[in-house]
């Protein structure tokens, strides 16, 4: 199975994504998949790349997303992990019923959603990722009227299966955002 390089698969990001804030989503979510790489003594280049294409057909077919990135990723030769893990992140839509199976696939699911959290706290308190209190980030979880469209329930879900509990994957995302512009 090949991997592509980050520059082949920032690439990619580029050709298949332009808005600006799906790019940024996409960084987050790498950033975050590689932080726990490290941390669980994953693959740290499989877990960015897969949380920075994990969303690659998005803008192009919103209603079937994940569906073609997952053709894409398999006609590409990519990793049967990889495509597991971006066809769990999609658990409860579209008719998507795979839970994850791998750490991998339990962490993009607890880290895709939740960056939005992020993001959307960021745009009304102008403060680095790494500066957020792990108290306000989970204040604003709470809140369903915040970032309404970040559905809390695949964090959790993802959260029990990385087997990380809530508190504690705020406090790595923040330390993992911490190096974001």
């Amino acid at each position: 199975m090949s991997l592509p390089s980050r520059l082949e698969a920032n690439a990619l990001l580029e050709s298949h994504v332009h808005d600006d804030y799906q790019r940024h989503h996409a960084l987050m979510v790498a950033t975050a998949m590689e932080g726990y790489a490290n941390a669980l003594g994953g693959d740290p280049h499989l877990w960015y790349v897969t949380g920075l294409l994990h969303d690659l057909d998005f803008e192009e077919f919103p209603d079937l997303h994940p569906a073609e990135g997952i053709k894409w990723f398999r006609e590409w030769g990519y990793p049967e992990e990889l495509v597991h893990a971006v066809e769990a992140h999609a658990y409860g839509y579209h008719g998507f019923a795979t839970l994850p199976q791998t750490k991998l696939a339990a962490a993009l699911l607890a880290c895709d959603e939740i960056s939005g959290i992020f993001y959307a706290y960021r745009k009304l308190n102008p403060v680095r990722y790494g500066e957020m209190k792990a108290s306000s980030i989970k204040k604003k979880l709470k809140e369903p009227s915040f970032a309404a469209k970040v559905d809390r329930k695949t964090i959790y879900l993802g959260c029990e299966h990385l087997g990380v509990p809530l508190d504690d994957h705020v406090a790595n995302l923040i330390r993992f955002f911490a190096v974001l512009p």
